[in-house]
C-alpha cells in the first residue's frame, strides 16, 4: 500500500493532502482514439516530481518564476501543473476556449517557460507567448514522443524522461505564494476548489466523471476532486448521449454538471 502524497497538494488544498492506495486516482480516456491511462497517487506524484526536476534542475526555475500552460484536460497536463507548483512556479492558464481573446490580469512581466499542445503551436488563432524554455506536448496515446518537434521547442516527454520520480527537497511552498501568474495564491485556489466540492456535493471516496470537452479549467477537473479526496475519470471526446452509460461503466458516483450517479 502506497502512502505517497501528490506533491504540494497540502499547499493548495489544506493539511489533508492526498495519500492513497494504488487504486487509480486519475483515469484518462479518449473515446476517439481508445486511449486509456490510469494513474495512482504515487504514479501521478512520480510524473509531477520529474516535471518539477525538469523545471528546477533542467531550466533553473523555482519560486518567483512564471510559466504559461496551453494544454487541454489530460493526464500529462496534471503532471505539468503539479510539477510546476511543486517547484513553486506560478502558472498562467491559457484555455483554448479563450484563444484569440484579449487577455488581462496576468500579462505583466516576462514568462520563464511555456508548455503548449502541439495542435495549438502555429495555429492562426493562438498567440503562444515567448519564453526562454518552451516545451511541446503531442499528447499522443501511450505517452509517445513527438514525431515533429516545432522549431524553438523541446519535446516534454523526451526531456522529462531524464529525471527521477523522487521529489528533491525544494524550499517549502507557502499557501500565501502565488499559484497562478495573476497573483492568485495557493490558499485562494484551494479555497475555490473546496467551495466547488460543496457546490457539486463531492465527498471523500467519490469517483468523479468529467467531460474534458466541457470543463477545461484545472480547478474543475483536477483541484476539486483532489480537494474532496475523490478520484477522477477524465473523458475526452465523450458522447453526451452516452454520458450515463459511461458513468456506470466507470463506477462513477458523481458526474460533473449532473446529479449524483
Amino acid at each position: 500500500m502506497s502512502t505517497t502524497t501528490v506533491p504540494h497538494v497540502p499547499a493548495l488544498l489544506g493539511d489533508r493532502g492526498l495519500a492513497g492506495t494504488e487504486a487509480p486516482l486519475l483515469t484518462y480516456c479518449d473515446d476517439a482514439t481508445g486511449e486509456r491511462v490510469e494513474l495512482s497517487a504515487s504514479e501521478l506524484a512520480g510524473w509531477a516530481s520529474r516535471t518539477a526536476a525538469l523545471l528546477h534542475e533542467g531550466c533553473g526555475l523555482g519560486a518567483g518564476s512564471r510559466m504559461a500552460v496551453l494544454l487541454p484536460p489530460h493526464w500529462q497536463t496534471a503532471a505539468v501543473l503539479l510539477g510546476a507548483w511543486s517547484a513553486g512556479i506560478a502558472v498562467s492558464f491559457r484555455l483554448a476556449a479563450t484563444a484569440g481573446l484579449t487577455r488581462v490580469g496576468d500579462e505583466t512581466g516576462p514568462l520563464d517557460a511555456v508548455f503548449a499542445a502541439r495542435s495549438r503551436i502555429g495555429s492562426w488563432l493562438e498567440d503562444v507567448p515567448e519564453a526562454p524554455h518552451r516545451f511541446a506536448l503531442g499528447l499522443a496515446p501511450g505517452g509517445a514522443p513527438l514525431a515533429d518537434v516545432p522549431d524553438g521547442y523541446r519535446d516534454f516527454i523526451a526531456e522529462v524522461a531524464w529525471y527521477t520520480d523522487s521529489l528533491p527537497g525544494y524550499a517549502p511552498v507557502r499557501r500565501t505564494d502565488a499559484a497562478s501568474a495573476d497573483g492568485t495564491t495557493f490558499r485562494e485556489w484551494g479555497g475555490l476548489a473546496h467551495g466547488l466540492t460543496k457546490l457539486i456535493d463531492l465527498r471523500p471516496g467519490d469517483r468523479l466523471l468529467v467531460d474534458a470537452g466541457r470543463y477545461e479549467h484545472p480547478v474543475q477537473w483536477l483541484l476539486t476532486p483532489l480537494a474532496a479526496g475523490a478520484s477522477v475519470v477524465l473523458c475526452a471526446n465523450l458522447d453526451p448521449f452516452g454520458l450515463h452509460a459511461r458513468a456506470a461503466a466507470e463506477g462513477a458516483t458523481r458526474v460533473l454538471g449532473v446529479g449524483r450517479a
